[in-house]
């Protein structure tokens, strides 16, 4: 895993209990616990953003750099940051336990003079990053491109009004694609950074639209040719940076997909802060995604809501993550996503420590979640009770209705038939009571 240790005087991170006070353990992420028939990490699949925790040096619109880290400072230039930057991950992904990483391109390797280069560098890099996965057996849940941060990409990158940029991205896209598929990634990710208008007096919203869809049709026509088994991600956002993006929310997507016929290798890779900007709640989007068939995978974070931007703060509410993982484990589970962490530590945060300690009360705030939703699906605590409020469709003229046997006019004639009815409690108070018992059940 490379000569210099990156976090020394930090060993593997253990399970201790709730009751430890070290705040390097694990107080319920516990990876080898059954729950229901599966362990604990089969269920959760975490996985760490290489951009934020290794990329990420604490900058933000007002201030320089606080996180001043090692395998910048001892290096002479891009590509000696870039292996050393890989070492410490590697490390890092080790030390946490973690089984998966994701990554943008420009993370792992930088940027060429000319995109030959770029692509030349990317390869070499993922050599060096197929070694360390053989040798720590840390595998990648999935890749992605940085179709966002280069100039050349501020208005857009398949939207981009010029040809010549769009030309680019697919170059881009390509060998990110070529390294996932390397790296035996389980998934691809589309992330539309810039893929929307910031003012509607200079797009042509439907030419953009529909050259996103021809240019997600070709990349995944490509990757299929390539032999690539694996689920695409869209991943939703409102805005910021774009005044209007075109992944808006899952339902947005969902139609997106449907109408360019994407729906049957496309699903959605759910940020909780986004969902947040979008003006939904986080189980919001996972349910609707369930609903509709496109869930895939999480990005897991949150917000702040008196900021109104997004944050990628660790997740530390278990109200919030057992409603996530009671609808994951409603929907069956992860098949190829997982919990990514695109998280960053804050950046008066710049203890080496503090990038663990971030991991750890997030995935301490996924594992008490997870078993509080199993405590949910086996006490039925829901389940029973939304049965019964929609048991008047699984019989007679009801169901008759769910399976499009009754004309509009029969259904109407029906209405005067059954007078006053509809004044039966939802018992809301009563379910809010109920999670909340289960949740202090830690």
């Amino acid at each position: 895993m490379g000569t210099k240790e990156y976090f020394p005087g930090i060993g593997k991170i253990k399970f201790e209990g709730a009751e430890s006070d070290n705040p390097l353990s694990f107080k319920f992420y516990d990876p080898e616990k059954i729950i229901g028939k599966k362990k604990m990490k089969d269920h959760l699949r975490f996985a760490v953003a290489y951009w934020h925790s290794f990329c990420a040096d604490g900058t933000d619109p007002f201030g320089a750099a606080t996180h001043l880290h090692p395998w910048v400072a001892d290096a002479k230039n891009p590509i000696e940051v870039a292996e050393h930057r890989m070492d410490a991950a590697f490390e890092f992904f080790s030390k946490l336990g973690v089984e998966f990483y994701a990554f943008h391109d420009r993370d792992m390797a930088p940027e060429g003079e000319t995109p030959v280069e770029s692509e030349k560098i990317l390869q070499t890099f993922v050599a060096r990053a197929k070694d360390k996965q053989q040798e720590t057996g840390v595998k990648l849940l999935w890749g992605t491109a940085n179709l966002f941060t280069h100039p050349r990409f501020m208005n857009g990158a398949a939207t981009n009004p010029e040809f010549g940029v769009v030309a680019l991205a697919a170059n881009q896209v390509k060998a990110a694609i070529d390294a996932t598929i390397e790296l035996g990634g389980l998934g691809y990710t589309f992330w539309g950074g810039r893929e929307g208008y910031m003012s509607i007096l200079n797009t042509d919203l439907k030419r953009e639209k529909e050259h996103l869809a021809r240019f997600l049709i070709s990349a995944r026509d490509y990757a299929r040719k390539q032999g690539f088994k694996g689920a695409f991600y869209i991943e939703p956002k409102p805005c910021e940076p774009t005044k209007h993006q075109y992944d808006r929310d899952v339902e947005t997507v969902a139609g997106f997909l449907h109408m360019y016929g994407l729906d049957q290798d496309f699903k959605v890779n759910i940020e909780a802060n986004h969902a947040e900007l979008a003006g939904h709640d986080f189980v919001h989007e996972l349910e609707t995604a369930a609903a509709l068939g496109i869930f895939g995978s999480v990005d897991a974070n949150r917000g702040e809501p008196r900021n109104g931007w997004d944050t990628d703060q660790f997740p530390h509410s278990y109200y919030e993550t057992a409603l996530a993982m009671y609808t994951v484990l409603k929907v069956g589970g992860f098949t190829t996503g997982g919990l990514n962490f695109d998280a960053k530590i804050r950046r008066n945060s710049t203890d080496p420590a503090d990038l663990f300690i971030g991991h750890i009360g997030g995935m301490d705030a996924f594992a008490a979640g997870l078993e509080i939703a199993q405590r949910l699906i086996e006490k039925a605590v829901f389940s029973s009770f939304i049965k019964e409020r929609y048991s008047s469709f699984d019989s007679g003229d009801g169901a008759r209705f769910e399976k499009g046997d009754l004309s509009f006019e029969v259904l109407a004639s029906l209405g005067t038939e059954y007078g006053t009815i509809g004044i039966r409690s939802a018992k809301q108070e009563l379910l809010e009571n109920l999670f909340n018992q289960q949740l202090l059940r830690l």
